[in-house]
């Protein structure tokens, strides 16, 4: 395996070791980016000087003893909430192209502390609002299995970097799927983690949102080197008062997973929400199966869950207010107002979810969180008697960039709405820890298998992603 497919864990090592230079790791990796970056599109801004310079400070840290757990790895930042002073901050909006950021995040300022270096930021749809990455000001990322594919949002541009070999770890954000979504469609894994888990930094608003459904977390190709990076970004933060501290350390979870054997694992088809296409029923049931031969014990469950329309109304109107929300902040940060002074910047679906945001009543938007309960009983009543809750993360493969959100699958109406197509934005609702995971692939491309567990129960769930990992195995296409 080259060097740019290996673990962020065994590169970190090879450096602590003496191994690796991390000058000679970084400008490996921005030359794989600056000749791959015009395949996928997955870069915003390459940091070539600045990821140099971090290179030799990280080797000075080295010789001077110190044991940086993330020592020369190279890290995508999802050109969003997570920022680097001095770099461009775009948010994927055209009239920001020039914007740059006067502070570093938290997330970035661990990550750099541990002794990564950031080589560049990705692509993200405007504010991240879809469950597509393209925006006017940078166009499509694809994914590295087909670039005529998108790589999905809103944390594209990170997962296709990583599964195209051009970093070992990313961050990103979900407020629906933008973690898992992408990492399904390009076979990487991601952890949307318990709430408050990873602190947000929002200056701003710290307390946006009384039940907030948006996370920060982890992006990277094997779990060992996720449950690492959680390790490094997770913690309490005085900056986020929804912040709280970390039970343990993650990677010695992942680093010694269980057997397939002791694994007992509830399977829902379905979430008892969605319609899902075979093939990926199909892929993701072999998968499966592969942990059955292992020794797994693998048993179909029931969600009761509410009725969708319920579900999805409710969800509509914490998600439609949290990008409400997130203008307001933006105009007030940045001294604009953007819909107005820019009305051909702001595609016309992110414009519909502020307008709609405005108009809530702020009670409905308090009881959208009876449903929200309810669902959360019915994930936790599944998944009783199990080490976790498995199911498909899409309901189809992943579409081509101008593809729309198929009108029915295997059969059924969807309204080509994106609630019908990622599996995941059930898990914001009731505030689960999720763990995308390959699962083989359709015709090709990726398919995704989120693996549920109890809050703040990242360890255990880790342990079991890991696991599934060992079984299932997965490769990359280098090119």
């Amino acid at each position: 395996m080259s060097l740019h497919f290996a673990s962020a864990v065994d590169i970190a090592a090879g450096v602590r070791a003496g191994e690796h230079d991390p000058v000679d790791v970084v400008e490996s990796f921005l030359d794989r980016i600056e000749r791959r970056n015009a395949v996928t599109n997955a870069f915003v801004t390459i940091l070539r000087d600045e990821a140099r310079e971090r290179a030799v400070a990280v080797r000075e840290r080295v010789d001077a003893g110190e044991a940086l757990p993330l020592a020369g790895v190279p890290v995508a930042v999802k050109d969003l909430s997570e920022t680097k002073a001095g770099v461009p901050n775009t948010m994927g909006l055209a009239p920001f192209a020039d914007d740059v950021a006067e502070e570093t995040s938290v997330t970035v300022s661990r990550l750099e502390a541990a002794g990564a270096v950031v080589v560049g930021t990705t692509n993200t749809p405007e504010l991240g609002h879809s469950v597509r990455t393209d925006n006017d000001l940078q166009g499509p990322t694809g994914t590295p299995f087909d670039p005529d594919y998108n790589a999905g949002g809103s944390s594209g541009g990170s997962a296709a970097a990583l599964a195209d070999g051009c970093c070992a770890l990313a961050t990103g954000s979900d407020v629906g799927g933008s973690l898992r979504t992408p990492a399904a469609c390009c076979g990487v894994v991601s952890v949307k983690p318990s709430f408050g888990l990873v602190p947000r930094g929002n200056r701003v608003n710290g307390f946006r949102g009384h039940t907030p459904v948006g996370v920060l977390g982890p992006m990277a190709r094997d779990v060992e080197s996720l449950a690492l990076m959680l390790d490094v970004v997770a913690g309490r933060d005085p900056v986020d008062p929804f912040s709280v501290p970390t039970p343990d350390d993650y990677r010695p979870a992942a680093a010694d997973p269980p057997h397939a054997a002791d694994l007992t694992l509830g399977y829902s088809p379905d979430l008892d929400l969605f319609s899902v296409e075979p093939s990926v029923s199909e892929a993701v049931e072999a998968t499966l199966e592969m942990l059955s031969d292992a020794g797994a014990t693998v048993e179909e469950v029931t969600v009761d869950a509410p009725p969708s329309g319920e579900l999805t109304h409710a969800y509509s109107l914490a998600v439609t207010t949290f990008f409400a929300t997130a203008v307001a902040e933006l105009n007030e940060d940045r001294d604009v107002a953007l819909l107005a002074d820019y009305p051909d910047a702001v595609p016309s679906e992110l414009r519909t979810y502020v307008s709609m945001g405005r108009s809530h009543d702020a009670v409905d938007v308090a009881t959208a969180d009876v449903p929200r309960t309810t669902l959360h009983h019915a994930i936790e009543d599944a998944m009783v008697g199990y080490d976790a809750l498995v199911c498909p993360t899409l309901a189809t493969p992943p579409l081509t960039h101008e593809e729309p959100i198929p009108p029915t699958i295997d059969g059924e109406p969807t309204g080509s709405v994106p609630t019908a197509w990622t599996m995941a934005w059930p898990f914001n609702m009731t505030g689960h820890p999720v763990v995308n995971v390959p699962a083989g692939t359709v015709d090709g491309l990726p398919v995704g298998m989120q693996v549920v567990g109890p809050a703040y129960g990242e360890p255990r769930l880790l342990e079991v992603a890991a696991a599934v990992e060992a079984v299932a195995g997965w490769e990359y296409p280098e090119s």
